[in-house]
């Protein structure tokens, strides 16, 4: 019966990931923005989902890495010297070959600094992860000369292509990113689905239960906690890398504090330890973002006039509110009540 259900598992995903990618040669091209971010979020929201739901670390960082992941692949794909980018086109390395670097970079860097931080628990992580956003803002603004900064920021130049298939954020370009993104989710999710079915899922979800029972079971907690971090590092730095080329240009303005608390409630309200779950609360999240800041570029609204702060004040607050409701209310997340939902209807048939 498992054997079946994973089998079952296995080609819904697949039909699933191939579904997405076709998508994103029929939507209209004004769509394919927002599909594209829904695809990232989905990628950061995979690895977050298993840290926080199997790990049981709510990180605040995930922002953190997610720029570093596009700004590694943005200044290796012009040039490590500033200077040379001004002189030499050609400075740097293959845009793909950027791309791949940057979540290596990423997850080595999570490592290094995981290492303390997972010493942290609750509140007290999820501060400590929050302060590396800061960092990483402050360094960004601070090494101008290096990072492009927020003015002029760091154009991206070269175009992403892969055997002759170039990605990029206009155009047929677009749609080749939109469905690479999309693959790589659906890829994402096979791995996220297969680590938690394993022996090291079973130890995982051991750990979510009762760390000191764990631990007195023989599992180290700590090195599976560090390796999920890592992991959802390096799923965060492969989105930052992809998001530089969706762009085109990196400043600091396009990674700020809040991009963090929204993929923690992205993971909340598709239901932690859940990565499908994720997968659909990116979908949900980003389709609310972009439909309150359409919303509050209104100059009315219910016969008020809006200021211009309306955007961000909708964004923000509507977040909150999501979070609060699905904390009181759904605490198991969005998914998993459905599911239960569905499994109380059978039962009373």
């Amino acid at each position: 019966m498992r054997l079946v259900t994973a089998s079952a598992r296995l080609v819904v995903t697949l039909a699933a990931g191939a579904a997405a990618v076709l998508l994103a040669y029929r939507l209209d091209p004004n769509d394919i923005p927002i599909y594209m971010n829904m695809g990232l979020a989905a990628l950061v929201a995979i690895g977050l989902s298993l840290l926080m739901g199997f790990a049981g670390q709510i990180s605040l960082g995930q922002g953190a890495f997610y720029a570093l992941g596009a700004y590694t692949a943005a200044i290796l794909t012009v040039g490590l010297d500033p200077d040379d980018r001004l002189i030499d086109p050609e400075a740097g390395i293959a845009p793909w070959a950027a791309v791949l670097v940057a979540p290596l970079l990423t997850a080595l860097v999570a490592a290094v600094v995981g290492v303390p931080l997972l010493r942290l628990r609750g509140h007290y992580l999820a501060f400590a992860t929050l302060a590396l956003h800061l960092i990483l803002i402050a360094a960004l603004f601070a090494e101008d000369r290096f990072t492009g900064g927020q003015d002029p920021g760091l154009i991206i130049a070269k175009p992403l292509e892969v055997a002759g298939f170039a990605m990029g954020g206009v155009g047929d370009a677009a749609r080749n990113l939109a469905a690479v993104i999309w693959a790589l989710v659906a890829l994402a999710l096979l791995v996220a689905v297969n680590l938690v079915r394993s022996r090291s899922g079973r130890a995982l979800r051991a750990i979510a239960t009762s760390e000191a029972a764990a631990a007195a079971a023989g599992i180290n907690v700590a090195a599976y906690k560090l390796r999920l971090f890592v992991l959802a590092a390096g799923l965060a730095g492969l989105a930052g890398g992809l998001f530089a080329f969706r762009l085109g240009f990196l400043s600091p303005d396009a990674f700020p504090v809040i991009i963090s608390i929204e993929f923690v409630v992205i993971v909340v309200v598709g239901g932690l330890g859940s990565v499908y779950g994720a997968v659909l609360g990116a979908i949900a999240i980003v389709w609310l973002q972009d439909w309150l800041q359409q919303l509050g570029t209104r100059e009315r609204l219910l016969g008020f006039d809006l200021p211009v702060q309306a955007p961000g004040v909708f964004r923000i607050g509507v977040f909150a509110l999501i979070l609060i409701v699905v904390m009181l209310f759904l605490p198991r997340g969005v998914l998993p009540a459905l599911g239960d939902g569905v499994r109380r209807l059978r039962r009373l048939r």
